[in-house]
């Protein structure tokens, strides 16, 4: 059994009461949808025409939203409906993420994710959903697809129905007939400043009049999920994963530098209160943060929300070991060195799984390129680290290495071979052509729309080529200092933008 359903566009006329029902039956607080019609405008005056397309979930035969939920909130049925528990639910939003049609929601009552759910206590009774029932003009046909009288599975069967982005290998059961086809792709519509009775207020840009073009004149609200909060998530673990594996990889070429203060001690520390921000982060960015022991005692190991949980615990783990050798006995054991390495490398990169797990945002989801990238990040924040560390801590504490000036190779040399590898990577990641035009979109807000300016300025320019090409006859403690803030400062920047870049494509 596979409930799903099946709209009929060329008999829907946009009366919103599916919309209605779907409230009333529910509860839905104002402001979110489980279900919603979009308008578009076709033409110029006196030859428009306007277009219905009803969206809700759709019910997947494999829900990006199942897989990525880390606590079970979310489940398929064995009927085929995808359903949710919102006393499992954490409030992560990465399930609005993962979902390519937009169909959840924080409900603000609860601070719990929510969305169609088929009505599900109403097929247990043997009922139709509510907006089957109030659907004036029967345009809405529920059913079970593997039962071949049904209406639903006849539809599929015998005429010619649309899924939207079937190319995310997501099955949906959500089958639409006579719709237009530019409603299943939001990318490919104009947006203009107002819409048929309300003004825009969100940050989407709007695009000129242009009568070829498809254009948006209704839509529900749909504010990104994430914000500054898991941007320095991502800041604050590239330095409590860096500031560890600088030291612990450098002891590969040199087994004495694990026996100094700055290493065995003060780079632990710091590994340590970046690691608990960085948790504190993921907490406080839940919608229930009193519910984040849910990710331990109710885990989903699908979700790298949880696998990452636990790698960040084991790191934390590696650290206060770490620690306590320095203070028991000076030195760091070689075996120690090498696990901790694996951890921090772990937790630098995990992010890349994770993000991979958010089918519905294409920016994020290179897996390869990305991992690499957020290694070399670690890399840059660690060792910028370490090179203020090299100029407050007094001179007679530190030795010569590595990373410090007079030992084989100068740190800021160093330093700069990493940066040079960022700024490569960088480039690469987005002067690369993309087949993909979601991906292609939302890099382009990064290089040429509303965040160009930030990423030029503060990424690139601040961040990157300032403390790579800074002169070395101006080199001094102080220079050294600015250098390794301007990274820091680069590296902020871009994964605030890296954030927000990727949610600023439209997905339904």
């Amino acid at each position: 059994m596979r409930y799903g359903f099946v709209i009929d566009q060329d008999r829907c006329i946009g009366c919103h009461a599916c919309t209605v029902a779907c409230k009333e039956e529910h509860q839905v607080p104002i402001g979110v949808f489980r279900t919603w019609v979009k308008y578009v405008e076709k033409g110029e005056f006196p030859h428009t025409s306007r277009h219905f397309g009803v969206m809700r979930c759709n019910h997947c035969d494999s829900a990006p939203c199942i897989e990525i939920c880390p606590t079970h909130a979310l489940y398929r049925r064995s009927d085929g409906i995808v359903d949710f528990d919102n006393q499992r639910c954490i409030g992560c939003k990465s399930c609005m993420q993962a979902c390519p049609y937009d169909a959840l929601y924080i409900d603000p009552n609860t601070n719990t994710a929510a969305k169609c759910n088929f009505c599900a206590h109403r097929v247990e009774n043997n009922l139709e959903p509510a907006c089957v029932i109030v659907c004036p003009t029967q345009a809405i046909i529920a059913g079970d697809l593997d039962n071949p009288v049904s209406n639903a599975s006849r539809i599929v069967a015998t005429e010619k129905v649309s899924v939207r982005k079937p190319e995310k290998g997501t099955e949906p059961k959500l089958f639409y007939k006579g719709i237009e086809g530019d409603l299943l792709q939001p990318t490919r519509l104009s947006r203009q400043n107002t819409f048929v009775f309300a003004e825009q207020r969100d940050e989407r840009p709007v695009q000129p009049f242009d009568p070829a073009v498809t254009r948006e004149v209704y839509d529900v609200a749909h504010p990104a999920p994430w914000g500054w909060k898991i941007a320095a998530y991502l800041w604050t673990k590239s330095i409590a994963a860096g500031v560890l594996m600088v030291p612990a990889l450098h002891s590969l070429i040199d087994r004495h530098s694990l026996q100094q203060v700055v290493f065995t001690i003060v780079s632990p520390w710091i590994a340590l209160v970046a690691l608990a921000v960085t948790m504190a982060l993921l907490v406080f960015d839940l919608k229930r943060p009193d519910r984040f022991h849910y990710l331990l005692l109710k885990p989903n190991f699908r979700s790298w929300l949880v696998l990452g949980a636990y790698i960040l615990m084991g790191y934390g783990i590696c650290a206060l070991a770490w620690l306590w050798m320095g203070f028991s006995s000076g030195a760091v054991p070689a075996p120690l060195a090498i696990v901790t390495t694996i951890f921090a490398i772990g937790t630098a990169c995990y992010s890349t799984f994770l993000f991979a797990q958010a089918k519905g945002r294409e920016l994020w989801r290179g897996k390869a390129f990305f991992c690499w990238h957020l290694f070399i990040q670690a890399l840059l924040a660690g060792g910028a680290v370490i090179i203020i560390l090299q100029q407050m801590i007094p001179s007679g504490v530190m030795t010569d290495t590595l990373w410090f000036r007079g030992g084989l190779i100068d740190s800021v040399s160093v330093f700069g071979q990493i940066l040079l590898l960022n700024l490569i990577t960088l480039l690469i990641e987005i002067l690369i052509p993309r087949k993909n035009q979601e991906k292609q979109l939302a890099i382009r807000s990064l290089t040429y729309g509303k965040f160009a300016g930030r990423f030029w300025i503060s990424v690139v320019f601040l961040g990157v080529l300032c403390p790579l090409f800074l002169p070395r006859s101006l080199l001094s403690r102080f220079a050294e200092i600015v250098i390794a803030l301007l990274a820091l400062y680069g590296l902020w920047w871009f994964e605030l933008l890296w954030v927000k870049a990727g949610q600023v494509v439209p997905l339904s």
